[in-house]
């Protein structure tokens, strides 16, 4: 009797941890289709309120800003206090920012609530996706790393695009999807909730607050392209939230929410191919190809704005999207090279601050020239800045030093920062 009764314990504990794992992942994708929906709207805004494009782009500032700081400062909390309050308390934020946005009427109000969708963006990144791989199943083995990192993706896509037609073709335009998505949140807080956490409470929490940025001597060499890249692909999801909008309406002359929805999440969603794409180079040549790939979709791009072509636009930003995916992918894949568990919260802090920094400062820069300059100047600026990080890397990319292990590269190989 006694070599049978861990079976149902086992079974039941297998029943346990499958829901966790659909839980976070739930709750991954809702959070990220709450920081997605927002981005069709900036143009009702504009119309309705009379928001600038400098002011647009101070929210990204605002977005981007909270994200990085919640993840340097909170990124390690949920080893301390369990996987399911951190998760909660990153729900939690989201809901309170979509309420939020529930009245916008000044430009203070909107920074405001992407401001608090930042902190539980960066929370839910650190916290969800280590749930995630926590609690996915032994087989099939590629499942954590593509549910941990595609999930935003998915997630951003989805909510640019219903945001996009629920604003073109619903009721309550500027209401509706906040609502939907503060339904979709309390309904993963409760799936949280009722699932079980994966990490013990353990001493450290305050201590765990300190920053710190450090990587491994063996990877330093990489730094230099690291930050190229991570600078310059971060810099045009940024372009995306802040300047696309209009640009979509003033240039290529078209007012749909959907067409807006669909441009944005054109840009998000190829990059979830970077990672199988990546895996069949080597990290140097997966650098190169994808930061050529993402090139040629800025040149297309800018080529699409000056003859208002939006076909045109639609395809360079699938484009440009795949090739940043192939580039982060082969970074991410570069850094992580036989590096030891230890190794990979410092690296993956390394790598958020240089993502954020990339999404921060060009649109705080841009922000303040935003009423001297066209939105085809700020284009091209955005391109020549991608021209700069794409000669960089293909002079300057090098691969891991050869001490590494194959086990980590597989491990690690569909890993990839989540904006």
């Amino acid at each position: 009797m006694h070599n049978v009764a861990p079976a149902p314990n086992q079974d039941r504990q297998g029943r346990t941890f499958r829901l966790a794992f659909l839980s976070a992942v739930l709750s991954l994708a809702a959070a990220f289709a709450a920081v997605g929906s927002t981005i069709p709207l900036f143009n009702v805004y504009r119309a309705q309120d009379g928001f600038t494009n400098a002011g647009i782009s101070m929210t990204v500032v605002a977005y981007s800003a909270a994200t990085i700081s919640t993840l340097l400062v909170l990124g390690r909390l949920s080893n301390h206090v369990g996987r399911r309050p951190t998760a909660l308390a990153s729900l939690g934020l989201l809901v309170l920012g979509c309420v939020v946005l529930l009245n916008v009427h000044h430009i203070g109000v909107l920074i405001a609530g992407r401001l608090l969708m930042g902190l539980g963006a960066g929370l839910a990144s650190s916290s969800l996706t280590a749930y995630i791989v926590d609690t996915a199943p032994a087989k099939p083995a590629w499942l954590a790393s593509v549910a941990s990192s595609q999930t935003v993706m998915l997630g951003l896509a989805v909510g640019a695009i219903a945001s996009g037609a629920l604003v073109q073709f619903g009721p309550w335009p500027r209401d509706l999807i906040y609502l939907i998505s503060v339904g979709l949140l309390l309904l993963s807080t409760v799936l949280i909730a009722i699932s079980p956490d994966t990490v013990a409470p353990v001493p450290g929490a305050w201590r765990s607050l300190k920053p710190t940025v450090r990587v491994p001597v063996r990877v330093r060499h990489l730094l230099a392209v690291t930050a190229a890249v991570l600078l310059s692909t971060w810099a045009t999801g940024a372009f995306y939230q802040a300047f696309v909008p209009a640009l979509v309406e003033d240039q290529l002359r078209t007012h749909s929410s959907l067409v807006l929805g669909l441009v944005f999440a054109a840009y998000m969603a190829p990059s979830a191919l970077g990672a199988p794409l990546s895996g069949r180079f080597a990290p140097a040549g997966a650098q190169r190809i994808g930061m050529a790939a993402f090139f040629a979709g800025w040149i297309g791009i800018i080529t699409a704005i000056a003859t208002g072509a939006l076909p045109l636009f639609i395809a360079a930003t699938i484009v440009a999207g795949a090739g940043q995916g192939i580039a982060i992918s082969g970074t991410t894949r570069s850094l992580l090279s036989g590096s030891s568990l230890a190794d990979r919260a410092p690296i993956f802090a390394v790598v958020y601050l240089l993502s954020y920094s990339g999404a921060t400062i060009p649109s705080l820069i841009t922000g303040q020239l935003a009423n001297a300059f066209s939105l085809p100047k700020i284009a091209l600026g955005y391109g020549a800045f991608a021209l700069v990080a794409t000669l960089f890397t293909v002079i300057a990319a090098r691969n891991p030093h050869t001490d590494t292990t194959s086990q980590h590269d597989e491990c690690s190989r569909q890993i990839s920062p989540s904006p």
